[in-house]
């Protein structure tokens, strides 16, 4: 059994999947006739390290460029946030040109990969995911049309995508993990939610927070730690990824002061007693009005 994305469009028709050795034919380039055509109808889902890229590219911070070119979506079931690079009313990609893309160095992910897809998989018991590719071909696209192969290995480096897929790959790894877990850990907690969307998109909100005093109190971490990730993006974003692993699944790798959970929780007993209540108050009215519709 494996635990994979979903594959990102809507299609009964199961991929044919592909090695990285597997040649393709394709060239995308300003001459060919549906140059742009594919950034006129853009679906791109972003991750953390194509936000970093394209903030700094826009010299913004993350949560400028979240309000300004993002647009919030639910990855799961389960309300899990994901963002989509933001298009106007016609679906187009804000950074297309008739010259082309005009933030191209600096591209997403997915931009890069196309017209491969890429599914994540984690074979059970294994320790690594396992990532497959496949070929979308659309109507439009004349790209498979001109006169060149080059296999998935080659086309990934040509794009620069394995510089992404390294950056994103603890990322993968929470989603992967999180899917796996499946309903053993029921719904994530609005809390959790919040933190997944800072330490995967708002990386200047997520510096905020591990530099204020509630986090120093919390946990145990040098000096030269801090000066860090006060200066370096990739450090910290790589340390989001960390936090969530800890926060979200117990995966401890990042010392903690003795005692503060305890200390926390009496501190907000009170606050968790009313919630409590206020859980069963719900409940309660929830089964009277029920009993009182079958009279």
């Amino acid at each position: 059994m494996s635990e994979k994305f979903e594959i990102p469009f809507k299609s009964d028709m199961v991929p044919k999947l592909l090695e990285p050795e597997t040649k393709i034919q394709f060239r995308c380039h300003k001459g060919i006739s549906c140059f742009n055509a594919c950034c006129k109808h853009a679906d791109i889902s972003l991750t953390p390290y194509d936000i970093l890229r394209l903030k700094d590219r826009l010299g913004m911070d993350s949560s400028e460029f979240l309000k300004k070119h993002a647009a919030p979506f639910e990855m799961d079931a389960d309300k899990v946030p994901g963002v989509k690079l933001r298009t106007d009313d016609e679906g187009a990609c804000l950074f297309v040109t008739d010259e082309g893309c005009s933030v191209y160095e600096d591209r997403p992910t997915a931009c890069r990969y196309y017209p491969v897809g890429h599914l994540a998989m984690k074979p059970k018991d294994s320790p690594t995911e396992k990532t497959s590719y496949f070929l979308v071909k659309e109507e439009h696209c004349k790209g498979h049309e001109e006169p060149r192969e080059i296999t998935i290995a080659d086309y990934r480096k040509e794009q620069g995508v394995e510089t992404y897929d390294d950056m994103n790959r603890e990322w993968l790894q929470v989603m992967l993990k999180k899917k796996s877990a499946g309903p053993t850990v029921g719904k994530p907690p609005e809390m959790s939610l919040q933190l997944f969307f800072m330490c995967s998109y708002d990386l200047d909100r997520f510096r905020r927070f591990v530099l204020s005093d509630s986090f120093k109190q919390t946990y145990k971490l040098e000096d030269s730690f801090y000066q860090e990730v006060m200066e370096d993006d990739i450090a910290l974003m790589k340390f989001g990824f960390r936090l969530m692993k800890q926060v979200l699944f117990g995966e401890l790798t990042i010392p903690e002061h003795e005692g503060v959970w305890d200390k926390r929780f009496e501190a907000r007993k009170d606050v968790f007693e009313l919630r409590r209540q206020a859980e069963i108050a719900l409940r309660q009215k929830a089964d009277d009005d029920k009993y009182k519709d079958g009279v």
